[in-house]
């Protein structure tokens, strides 16, 4: 089993996914998509413990069937891999609500976007929205936004940010962010009310998400800002250590969690959280200190993923404020690699985003796996 090719983040699923792009504006070959997902299949799939979007079964699944807008007949993997992500969806179910049964704190790798059900159902919310599977992980979430009985959000972890335990956090936290936090489930939930999937307690969940965010916005000099982290003792105090705004990231800055408010104020028919979002990320874009911190290239916490999400929310923006700087933002954009390696952090996200500035338009849906659309 070649355990890197199947990773979305670093290897051949997610490469796969910007030839799929390219082919699909003519900029391609299909038979350079049909290469790469034949790397990424190639002896078998995990499915088992740390599977996830972003590893295994579910992110060879999303390569696929992303592929399938092409003219490749991928038939039976696509039939291995649903069976494969099912199985193993609905035994995570079950090991989840029995967690939350008892009482018990969840990890990151329970609930979060690239590892966890949240990223499991943007991949069923972008290729299998009938059935029951994706309801069944709506209801999940809906439990997983519910307090916890010690008063904490019920997305409260007992790890540190880093996915690890640490004395500087001995309470555990409860994290903001998109690919690790609550943003994540609730861009889920939201766009799943969008595309009118829903369950009972859906709407009421993602109140209670923009309400706990509501409690940790900061009024900055630059418009609203948002903690990365929420420690016990800040929890208990109401009040942030941190000082400022930190880089303008996707995936835990202000630029992730505008795109997730966006989406729920869109979802919830709020038009002023959606403004107020709006507001936000248009700050964030014209402050010269935050965007001096972005420092490298990539999707996850660089120039491609800030574009890519400021594209999306401009996608979905009442008005024209956000087109000159996605124009000043196209300009960043790295020139292309000759090898381009690894979507998240390597030269594929930044290439697919500097398709997306090319080309103004997103004909595969790839970005799905950030929850951006």
């Amino acid at each position: 089993m070649n355990r890197a090719a199947q990773s979305l983040a670093k290897g051949a699923a997610g490469v796969a996914l910007l030839h799929i792009e390219q082919a699909a504006s003519g900029r391609g070959s299909w038979g350079s998509v049909h290469a790469h997902l034949a790397a990424a299949l190639r002896g078998g799939v995990s499915s088992g413990h740390g599977m996830g979007l972003f590893y295994g079964a579910p992110a060879a699944a999303y390569a696929v069937h992303t592929a399938t807008i092409g003219p490749g007949r991928y038939e039976r993997a696509v039939q291995a891999l649903d069976r494969a992500v099912e199985t193993t969806t609905r035994a995570r179910l079950e090991a989840a609500h029995a967690r939350i049964d008892r009482g018990d704190l969840p990890e990151f790798g329970e609930y979060d976007l690239l590892y966890g059900m949240t990223g499991i159902g943007a991949h069923l919310l972008r290729h299998h929205r009938g059935g029951d599977l994706l309801p069944a992980v709506l209801a999940y979430l809906v439990r997983l936004a519910e307090p916890l009985p010690v008063g904490l959000p019920g997305w409260w972890t007992h790890l540190a940010p880093s996915g690890e335990r640490s004395p500087d956090y001995p309470g555990g936290h409860g994290n903001l962010g998109l690919a690790h936090g609550i943003a994540g489930p609730l861009a889920l939930l939201s766009l799943a009310v969008r595309r009118r999937v829903s369950v009972p307690g859906q709407i009421e969940a993602i109140r209670t998400i923009c309400a706990w965010l509501d409690g940790w916005r900061q009024e900055g000099a630059a418009g609203p800002w948002w903690p990365e982290a929420v420690t016990r003792s800040e929890e208990a105090a109401r009040r942030t250590r941190q000082r400022g705004p930190l880089r303008p990231s996707w995936c835990y800055g202000t630029p992730g969690l505008a795109r997730a408010q966006q989406l729920a104020g869109l979802a919830l028919g709020d038009t002023a959280r959606r403004r107020m979002a709006e507001t936000a990320l248009l700050g964030c874009l014209t402050d010269p200190a935050q965007l001096s911190r972005v420092t490298d290239d990539g999707l996850c916490h660089g120039t491609a993923g800030l574009f890519q999400t400021v594209w999306r929310v401009a996608q979905d923006s009442s008005g024209p404020a956000f087109a000159e700087q996605l124009d000043v933002l196209a300009e960043h954009l790295p020139p292309a690699g000759e090898d381009p390696v690894g979507l998240l952090d390597g030269a594929t996200g930044a290439a697919l985003a500097r398709h997306t500035a090319t080309t103004r338009t997103v004909l595969s849906g790839w970005d799905s796996c950030l929850l951006l659309n």
